[in-house]
């Protein structure tokens, strides 16, 4: 049996591609599909099914696309209601290639249509030597609850699931069994998922937290407590998974000059500059939000950005660009118009606006503490990650809610973004800057990170 993962770092997401005898499956594709195709090709097997182990939120998939180039099956749990030819499975069906079977196990809890598949390799055992988890069961952790209301469930009764799919289906499988989930540390779509890729049903029956002996009652209350809201993409990625996402060679990208750009931004269209946060410091076009390729792009994107907004990428170069787009498209963001031509040296020339947003290191913003007290640190980190540790006196403010500012920063007065590396702080800075504030603004280089590095005191909740 040819087994293989592919890990998208970006959106912290595992696909899979399970190869037998000349056939093979794909399953939890990302967006862009060629890797599945050349890896198919590169080992002589034919891609038969497409499979999804739910409805993903937090990303699009490439399922239609992957099947319209292969001839291949889609494959969904039946509870999906997929709106497009599909072979729906229920608890306990089959899908043979080779000497490789699939076995279905219906899991439902992080979404109503979750399905766990269990894989069987003939030529060493009649026993499944491997599942794909999906997003039921991650290394360290489960699938979050709270994702299924609009379709009339509440998080208390997809905790409840989660509990009987745990229990009944997962729990009683062998020690051995490998542990293959959808996602990794960083996902949104669990609270503490390890950094491990893989596992064993016997270790996440001994580190698990979600998965040790407590009552239903227990488990509800523990999953349904301290839930975050979702980011906004989440809803809307997953119907249009439901509908199926279009090809994408069907999303055209086009060089804009400065002056057809400044239009487009008159009229409510954003810059998304895709730059790193020196590069963004350095120079950037007025009210642009900066959401470094380096990071989390795709996520942050989608968390932040609106599906209706119109974008105009500011990159430093087309091949940034043309990845920018790919990878909005990952999670739904289509409305590219297209990006600055030239970058921002063709915006300079036309004697067009640039605005500026200093950098700080850890020293200069120690003294700056000192020196100013009228100076607000605003830690744009997860709740979690504030409690823990953060620079005396800052304002917790995580970037998924930053849209709240006003009511616990002065617009007018300084103020130093800080984050855990840099990252997060520069996006949040600009959008400080983009939602009207008007004081001296900086971004924190190294974050706190480089402020425990040189020995300086952090204040905890």
């Amino acid at each position: 049996m040819h087994f293989r993962q592919f890990y998208l770092g970006c959106l912290a997401h595992a696909s899979y591609l399970i190869g037998s005898e000349g056939e093979a499956a794909v399953v939890d594709p990302q967006r862009d599909v060629e890797q599945y195709v050349s890896d198919a090709e590169a080992h002589g097997f034919r891609i038969r099914y497409v499979i999804e182990t739910h409805l993903h939120a937090d990303f699009v998939s490439g399922h239609r696309e992957l099947a319209a180039r292969t001839g291949a099956e889609i494959v969904f749990g039946a509870r999906a209601d997929a709106e497009f030819p599909h072979r729906a499975v229920r608890d306990g069906d089959e899908l043979r290639f080779g000497r490789v079977v699939l076995r279905a196990m219906e899991t439902p809890g992080h979404t109503p249509e979750s399905v766990c598949w269990l894989v069987i390799d003939e030529e060493l055992s009649a026993k499944p030597v491997k599942i794909l988890t999906g997003d039921t069961l991650f290394i360290g952790d489960v699938g979050r609850p709270d994702l299924a209301g609009s379709r009339g469930f509440t998080p208390a009764d997809m905790a409840s699931m989660m509990y009987d799919s745990i229990h009944e289906k997962l729990l009683p499988l062998d020690d051995a069994v490998e542990v293959w989930p959808a996602h990794g540390a960083g996902s949104a779509c669990g609270r503490n998922i390890g950094r491990e890729r893989s596992s064993t049903i016997g270790e996440q029956r001994r580190r698990n937290y979600a998965l040790r002996p407590m009552s239903r009652e227990d488990f509800v209350a523990m999953m349904t407590g301290e839930l975050t809201p979702p980011p906004a993409h989440f809803m809307r990625s997953a119907e249009l998974n439901r509908r199926g996402a279009r090809a994408l060679d069907e999303i055209q990208l086009h060089p804009l000059a400065a002056a057809d750009v400044w239009a487009l931004l008159e009229k409510g269209a954003i810059a998304l500059d895709v730059r790193d946060a020196a590069s963004f410091g350095s120079g950037h076009l007025p009210r642009s939000i900066n959401i470094g390729l380096t990071g989390e792009f795709a996520s942050w994107a989608g968390s932040l950005v609106s599906h209706e907004a119109r974008i105009v990428i500011v990159s430093d170069g087309v091949p940034q660009a043309e990845e920018a787009t790919m990878r909005l498209a990952r999670v739904g963001l289509e409305n590219v118009e297209g990006y600055l031509d030239g970058g921002l040296e063709s915006w300079e020339h036309e004697g067009l606006a640039v605005e500026l947003l200093p950098q700080l290191d850890v020293i200069e913003l120690r003294a700056q503490i000192s020196e100013s007290p009228d100076l607000q640190v605003v830690d744009v980190r997860g709740p979690r990650e504030y409690a823990t540790g953060h620079v005396p006196g800052a304002v917790a403010i995580s970037l998924q809610e930053i849209a709240s500012l006003r009511e616990h920063v002065d617009l007018t007065r300084p103020a130093a973004v800080i984050c855990a590396g840099g990252y997060r702080s520069s996006i949040g800075a600009s959008i400080l800057k983009r939602e009207g504030f008007t004081g001296e603004l900086f971004n924190v280089i190294g974050g706190t990170a480089a402020w425990t590095g040189a020995g300086f005191e952090l204040e905890r909740a």
